[in-house]
């Protein structure tokens, strides 16, 4: 157990979400000159305390002073080889630029937009999702178990995880109960991980706790796909440029931004074969995996030398269930996030932070939608999630 209480919420440039440094260093690459907008969506409609907003200010500015360290540049260049010299230079120059961040607060609701080059923007959602959700629990006194109960609670599900055989990563920063606690949950899983424990998507928690680092994209990726290149196109053309920065490396594919049947209409025996597996995201876990599965065996692929990561809500139960459905018929792993790293008494926030619009290379701003397996998780323009429907034929 830790023994130190006063951690910062902040003191690294890498407490953030990997494949939000392999995005950044695929569009610095491809896309340096296009500009996007993000939303904050407050999905649980929580009642922000009064002050909140100049709170959140006040933290969003010290965030100028991040930057990176010579020994989180080595870190770097040793464990994400594939992470090119320019871009990690490119990345030791980097500060946050707080003006591109707008909060406002009126009464119990509070406002959130993030405006810029994309190459720049793209790092502020999960750091600012993080304080959203440690702040919100400060300010309105809300007491969490204590370390020993969150230490053994997180022992209960690493010992679950061993036994049912699986592995797993750590994947809770953006909606993470305090860094303290994410600390806390790290520092257990990584002495006690037996042989489920594999990996952090928090670049700063695989450092300091020496596991892998682990993400590839997120659903923004394939949204400014659809915008710049047309809905029909958009998976394919995601898909094609992300070989074409990491040429194999980083090869798990994100499945759900425009649906996972119209993902699989272009997810064809090239991707198949080139990509070693895919992410679950939103619905049904288990249908998923039998739509992979067949969607394998017919590209003439043996189903288990490929793997999904399911990375969905998702609790012991949720895995057990997923494990005894899938076992011995595709590879199985699992990212698991809130259940980790705010499983501590107190309802975790549904809050998010989505891209909004992106300046596409006509110099017309598009809004961007995602299109998930749950209707009630499509998000963005209504008339462009209309008009995404009719091209892509979903009902």
């Amino acid at each position: 157990m830790l023994k130190d209480p006063d951690f910062s919420i902040f003191n690294s440039i890498l407490d953030n979400d990997f494949y939000k440094f392999t995005m950044q260093c695929a569009v610095v690459k491809l896309f340096p000159r296009v500009k996007a907008r993000y939303k904050f969506i407050n999905r649980g409609t929580h009642k922000f305390p009064e002050g909140f907003g100049q709170v959140l200010r006040t933290a969003v500015d010290q965030m100028a002073q991040l930057q990176l360290t010579k020994s989180e540049k080595q870190f770097l260049k040793e464990n994400c080889q594939y992470l090119n010299p320019a871009y990690v230079d490119f990345l030791e120059g980097y500060r946050y630029d707080p003006s591109e961040v707008t909060i406002s607060q009126t009464g119990e609701n509070l406002e959130v937009y993030i405006s810029g080059y994309w190459y720049r923007t793209i790092l502020w959602e999960v750091p600012i999702l993080a304080l959203i959700s440690e702040l919100f629990y400060k300010l309105t006194g809300q007491k969490r178990w204590s370390d020993e109960k969150i230490t053994a609670n997180t022992l209960e599900k690493i010992k679950l995880y061993n036994e049912l055989g699986v592995t797993f990563a750590e994947f809770g920063t953006r909606r993470r109960h305090s860094y303290r606690t994410h600390r806390e949950v790290m520092h257990t899983l990584s002495s006690y991980k037996g042989q489920s424990f594999i990996g952090s998507s928090n670049v700063h928690m695989a450092m300091l706790y020496n596991v892998k680092p682990i993400g590839t994209h997120a659903h923004e990726w394939f949204m400014f796909h659809a915008a710049e290149y047309g809905f029909k196109m958009a998976n394919a053309m995601s898909l094609e440029h992300w070989v074409d920065v990491y040429r194999g490396d980083l090869g798990v594919a994100l499945s759900d931004t425009y649906t996972t049947e119209v993902f699989f209409k272009q997810f064809d025996t090239k991707f198949a074969k080139l990509f070693d597996g895919v992410r679950h995201d939103s619905g049904d876990p288990i249908e998923f995996a039998e739509k992979t599965i067949e969607h394998y065996k017919n590209h003439g692929i043996n189903p288990l030398y490929k793997y999904i990561i399911f990375s969905d809500g998702l609790n012991p139960e949720k895995v057990a269930s997923i494990t005894r459905a899938c076992k011995g018929k595709i590879g199985l792993s699992f990212g698991i996030g809130t259940n980790l790293t705010n499983d501590v008494g107190l309802k975790p926030m549904n809050i998010v932070i989505k891209l909004t619009d992106v300046l596409t290379s006509d110099n017309e701003w598009l809004p961007t939608v995602k299109l998930s397996d749950e209707p009630g998780k499509h998000t963005g323009d209504k008339k462009m999630i209309a008009l995404a429907k009719e091209l892509l034929r979903i009902a």
